[in-house]
């Protein structure tokens, strides 16, 4: 089988539609005016904001009045969060789960820090939260409950609309990361329930460095960036019109393919797993088996340390990831795998797969082939193995 590059790690990023990528050229080169100018250019530059901004809203079923553009996820997390404590008045208690991204669980902690009571909630096997525990957790003083709708690392869904009721019968806000699963299956703010929710443009083929904050109409919370009062004050700052004009266009694009796009990715999710699990001895998928996101799958290796098995793969020219990329460079076990219960043997040969535009059959039979030929490969080296 002849196959050059596999890019099997669209969880991390995603590749930029080529309309997306045309949009922001035209932007770039003839609508290049500040919004908050008057003048005939600024006029023409706010028409493009203000549409990217429905069509980005319309993505998850909200008013564009309830968006506000960030410089991605992770500032969009940070803004919910720490906008919400600012105005929590006597409440000072925070809920999160033990798997969030290191962009809200940071956040908490350092919340935490600043005085505030935090409770981390734990996870099932599968890495999913529990209504019961959550109730459990609540208090008069609780101000705020922030969950992710499906993990970064192993694709498990969270009961998100149930998890919302409870929030709100104690009084609490909650504030959803749906980084992961906005445009994989279906997100709708209303059918949610939620407050706030953040969602980014690179995951969905649109540009690094640009996302987003639903806040649903009525909802005040505090600004974070202090300047000229751009995003209704919320978000301060000239906006990053080339990125916001890409995000748009994705989202337009998302709404019209996602569908198509991930009943395929979920066919060949599904014969990846198959045919690796059928094929390598000793090797498990992590997270829901069903609960999960179309297009993740994370698998572990016994008797191999996953980083080996990252390079070998890489060497064959097949792209994927070692837990979430915004933390691959850490040695430390994954904190989602950990906070799961899985041994050792399982916790650290963990490797993560994810699809998306642009991957083929030939890919994914490519990759099982290697995996196979490169995990016997670690195995004969190993002193465990041999011995087993």
């Amino acid at each position: 089988m002849s196959v050059d590059k596999v890019y099997l790690d669209h969880a991390a990023t995603t590749p930029v539609f080529p309309e997306v990528a045309e949009a922001m050229y035209d932007l770039l080169l003839h609508h290049y005016g500040n919004p908050s100018s008057l003048h005939f250019c600024g006029r023409d530059a706010k028409r493009y904001l203000e549409e990217a901004r429905g069509q980005v809203a319309a993505l998850i079923g909200a008013e564009a009045e309830e968006i506000f553009f960030t410089s991605g996820g992770t500032e969009a997390d940070n803004i919910a969060i720490f906008g919400s404590a600012a105005v929590a008045g006597g409440k000072k208690h925070v809920i999160t789960s033990a798997v969030e991204h290191h962009a809200v669980i940071d956040s908490c902690k350092e919340l935490a820090e600043e005085g505030y009571d935090l409770t981390i909630l734990p996870v099932d096997e599968y890495g999913v939260v529990h209504v019961e525990d959550l109730q459990a957790a609540l208090r008069p003083d609780t101000f705020l409950v922030t969950i992710m709708h499906a993990n970064n690392e192993v694709g498990s869904i969270n009961p998100i609309k149930e998890l919302a009721v409870a929030a709100h019968q104690a009084g609490a806000l909650f504030h959803v990361d749906a980084v992961q699963s906005v445009g994989k299956i279906p997100v709708d703010v209303a059918e949610l329930g939620v407050d706030m929710l953040t969602y980014s443009a690179h995951k969905i083929n649109g540009p690094k460095g640009v996302g987003a904050l639903y806040k649903r109409r009525g909802l005040s919370i505090s600004r974070r960036v202090f300047g000229g009062g751009q995003e209704k004050q919320l978000r301060s700052g000239t906006e990053n019109m080339p990125g916001i004009v890409g995000f748009g266009k994705a989202a337009a694009l998302t709404a019209l393919r996602w569908q198509d796009e991930m009943a395929e990715c979920r066919r060949l999710r599904d014969l990846l797993v198959e045919l690796t699990l059928t094929r390598i001895p000793d090797s498990r998928l992590n997270g829901h088996p069903s609960q999960r996101l179309p297009h993740n799958a994370n698998l572990s290796f016994d008797y191999i340390e996953g980083e080996a098995l990252l390079l070998y793969l890489d060497i064959a020219g097949v792209a994927c990831s070692a837990g979430s990329a915004c933390s691959s460079g850490s040695l430390s076990p994954s904190h989602v795998l950990t906070a799961m219960g899985l041994e050792d043997r399982w916790l650290h040969s963990a490797l993560r797969f994810s699809l998306g535009y642009g991957v083929t059959e030939e890919q994914i039979r490519y990759t099982v082939q290697v995996l196979q030929d490169k995990v016997a490969q670690l195995r004969q080296a190993s002193p465990f193995y041999q011995a087993k």
